[in-house]
This record gives structure tokens, C-alpha cells and sequence, in this order.
């Protein structure tokens, strides 16, 4: 990798834990260039402005990121109600990344800035898309496969999944307390036991 390339996501990573931390709007270019230890000129030689870099860390950062821990899975289990459990238990309790206090970063994003900038809209919209479609099709393969209950209704199913999941994640921002995930995926199980 050529140093400027790695100045860049060396910028976006250190930008992207203060952002995680603090929020997108309440970190300045001051914040970020204290976090990331570049000079001001060279963050502008990488990017234009503060929602460049954002969306370059939509795109270079999370979105490959939300490939492997979201998507991948549904690749490698030919169970999708197996597949989807282990997702969110993985999110919730042995990703080492995403912290409690400070929920998910996906969901953090869209709900702070997709009212107000339609480009990060598209892009953190498309990231949701991905991820339903992705469990959407494993649920119709899996019915196909006698996994999955043939009435199961797949776009009901992934919604339910996403909004528990990241209903969740905030309430333990405000919980602080492991204990709401045991018992989120311990119902998250009932259910999808139930579409068997």
C-alpha cells in the first residue's frame, strides 16, 4: 500500500472510533485531526470536506465491514434460522468492536444523519438493503430446503430480525447491562424456532 493510500485509512479509521464515540456532528475537523494527528492539509489533500470523509467511511469502512459480520454468514450456513441467530449473538456479545455504550455504528448513522443528508441516506439505505435482501433470500433457499416453515413470510422475517437487533442495541446504550441481550436473544431464538 503507497503511504498516501494508508494516510487515507489511517484518517478514516481514527476518524471513524471518534465518530463511534461521539457522533458524527459533534466531531469537528479540529476533533478529527487531534484523534488522527494529520495535519489540516493533509486531510484536505484526501478529502474535500468532513462529508467526503463520511461517506468514504460509509463506503471504504463499513461497508465491507457490514459484508462480513451481516451478510457473509448467510453464505456460509445453509440454515438461515441458525444463520441469523448466530449473527446476533454474535453482534451482541462477542463482537470485541462494537461497544455497548455506544450501540450500533449503522444504526447510529442513519438515525443522526439520513434525516439531513440525502447522500448519506443512499448510501447507509443501501447498506440496510443489502443486509435484508441477503436474509430475505436465505429464508426462501431455506424454505425451498425444509428449513424454514413454507408460510414463513421472508420480507416479514428480516424486518422483525433488523428492528429487534437494532431496538435492541439501543436499549442497551441506556440499560448498560449485558443481561438485555441475553434476553433479546434468548426470545430472538423462541421465534425463530417457531418458523421451523
Amino acid at each position: 500500500m503507497k503511504k498516501a493510500e494508508a494516510t487515507r485509512l489511517e484518517i478514516l479509521r481514527k476518524a471513524f472510533e471518534l465518530i463511534y464515540v461521539k457522533g458524527y456532528q459533534a466531531s469537528s475537523i479540529d476533533d478529527i485531526l487531534a484523534k488522527t494527528q494529520v495535519t489540516k492539509g493533509a486531510f484536505y489533500y484526501h478529502f474535500k470536506n468532513k462529508e467526503q470523509m463520511g461517506m468514504a467511511i460509509i463506503n471504504d469502512l463499513l461497508k465491507p465491514t457490514f459484508a462480513s459480520a451481516f451478510i457473509q454468514p448467510f453464505m456460509d450456513e445453509p440454515d438461515p434460522l441458525i444463520a441469523i441467530y448466530n449473527i446476533i449473538h454474535y453482534l451482541l456479545m462477542e463482537d470485541e468492536f462494537m461497544k455497548m455504550e455506544y450501540g450500533c455504528p449503522v444504526s447510529n448513522l442513519t438515525q443522526e444523519l439520513s434525516p439531513w443528508h440525502a447522500d448519506f441516506n443512499h448510501a447507509l439505505a443501501g447498506l440496510v438493503r443489502e443486509w435484508e435482501t441477503a436474509m430475505i433470500n436465505s429464508l426462501e433457499k431455506g424454505k425451498k430446503a425444509g428449513f424454514v416453515r413454507k408460510d414463513a413470510r421472508a420480507k416479514e422475517v428480516a424486518l422483525f430480525v433488523m428492528s429487534g437487533y437494532w431496538g435492541v442495541r439501543n436499549v442497551g446504550k441506556l440499560e448498560m447491562d449485558k443481561g438485555v441481550y441475553r434476553s433479546f436473544l434468548k426470545a430472538l431464538k423462541g421465534y425463530l424456532n417457531g418458523l421451523k
